[in-house]
């Protein structure tokens, strides 16, 4: 394939650059690290068939971070050549005369480091031409309009094709490279009804071509959303028991990467300072963290320090295993990185046993969430207030689509009490897990 060949091609002058800019640096600094990364690829739209936006770019840059005497100076350059990255490696040296010490500034320590990294099947390049491009986003639009004459509008139908170069090299001899691609392809409707409008939409995204659902099944699952949501109603307010269906339970437990993340501890900024250790999720729930997952979305043999992923336990049986530390946040507490600069790679959390139907079932009445909005979650207090909408639940079954609410709880709280998952896991984000209910949160509505 023409494209293999680029990559390699671009990837050996991408390692030379990374390995040029720690040769300048060595003389000049007491460690350095070195990140590159290139993207390449095409995105296009379209709305009613007509194309709205083909776009091909191949951005690439250069971030060099050096350290003096425990004094810390970046810099970064879109330009690659010599002489750009010369100049990129001296400005970083320069910044670095200008800032304060601090004893726990440096590279990451060179035992935790990823001498080999592993192949992770990441990379799977597809050679589309502008025309396929085109023809899938208009069939996933296209598929969404002819399903039902209530689907009055259209925002439009997208594909997105793209592979990355990405390369990590450091003062410690390190010098790591792995190349990847993302797929995904998606559209978005409006429906309306008795002078309801509602939007929704739907997408699939995967590292091959091949791993994407079908434009008709895109279209399709995007007209069912957006036709579940016509003519909402508001809900009085009260107590009751609440599922997150899975799309949403992700952020559930996305708002405990923050709250365990080095900087908030180191900060003491976080409702879980003194959890290592203790139980904060129930008995029977745990978080696997698998970053040599095959394909997976969140997949990579090292972290943006270079720092070696393994797998691991962060919740085991509903006890907090350990915090997620970059190498400067591990030095602030004595403790050692464990591999989560640039975040986390492929949380799982397992269901137990129930579809999304007998969930309903075990909740019998209550709200399911499918929708969030607003950012009103502290990270201090735990205390948890968002707009939300979704679906009101009587004798297990869905009776009709509510909007306009706001649900409220303590994170503390919902994670401790939660009932059970599901096991309609969600597979296309970092976290994957199936939907969650809750024994009771607060419904604030009309």
């Amino acid at each position: 394939m023409k494209v293999i060949t680029q990559v390699a091609q671009q990837r050996k002058a991408l390692e030379e650059a990374v390995a040029h800019a720690l040769e300048l640096a060595s003389g000049k600094a007491d460690g350095a690290e070195v990140a590159v990364s290139k993207t390449t690829g095409i995105s296009v739209s379209t709305r009613y068939g007509e194309v709205e936006n083909v776009e091909f770019n191949s951005d690439g840059a250069l971030g060099i971070t050096v350290y003096s005497q425990n004094r810390k100076g970046s810099a970064s350059s879109t330009d690659l050549s010599k002489e750009a990255i010369a100049r990129t490696v001296q400005a970083a040296v320069d910044i670095a005369r200008y800032t304060s010490p601090d004893p726990c500034a440096g590279v990451a320590e060179k035992e935790l480091l990823a001498f080999e990294a592993p192949d992770l099947d990441l990379f799977h390049p597809a050679e589309i031409s502008p025309e396929q491009a085109i023809s899938l986003a208009a069939r996933a639009e296209q598929s969404a309009l002819q399903a039902d004459k209530r689907i009055t509008n259209t925002e439009g139908g997208s594909f997105n094709s793209h592979y990355g170069i990405k390369v990590f090299g450091n003062s410690h001899g390190m010098l790591q490279s792995y190349c990847s691609s993302r797929h995904s392809l998606s559209s978005c409707v409006i429906g309306e009804a008795n002078g309801s409008m509602e939007r929704d939409y739907a997408y699939s995204i995967g590292r091959e071509m091949s791993d994407l659902e079908s434009p008709e099944w895109v279209g399709e699952e995007c007209a069912k959303r957006t036709l579940s949501r016509l003519s909402p109603r508001k809900l009085s307010t009260m107590k009751a028991p609440v599922i997150f269906a899975a799309e949403a339970a992700t952020g559930l437990f996305g708002h405990l990467v923050g709250a365990i993340s080095g900087g908030a501890v180191y900060r003491k900024s976080t409702f879980l300072l003194d959890s290592l250790g203790q139980q904060i999720l129930p008995e029977w729930l745990t978080i696997e963290e698998h970053p040599h997952l095959l394909k997976g979305l969140a997949s990579s043999p090292y972290d943006g320090e270079g720092v070696r992923t393994t797998r691991r336990d962060i919740v085991k049986d509903g006890v907090l295993q350990q915090w997620l530390l970059t190498s400067y946040a591990a030095r602030k507490l004595g403790l050692h990185s464990t591999g989560h600069a640039g975040g986390i790679h492929n949380w799982r959390i397992a269901g137990r046993g129930l579809s999304f139907e007998q969930l309903l079932k075990e909740m019998g009445t209550g709200l399911v969430v499918t929708e969030l909005m607003g950012q009103g979650v502290s990270g201090i207090t735990g205390d948890y207030s968002r707009g939300a909408s979704g679906f009101w639940v009587e004798n297990g079954e869905i009776q009709y689509p509510v909007s306009e609410i706001t649900i409220a709880g303590n994170l503390k709280d919902m994670w401790r009490n939660m009932v059970t998952i599901g096991d309609d896991i969600e597979t296309r984000s970092n976290i994957q897990c199936g939907s969650v209910l809750l024994p009771e949160m607060k419904i604030a509505g009309q």
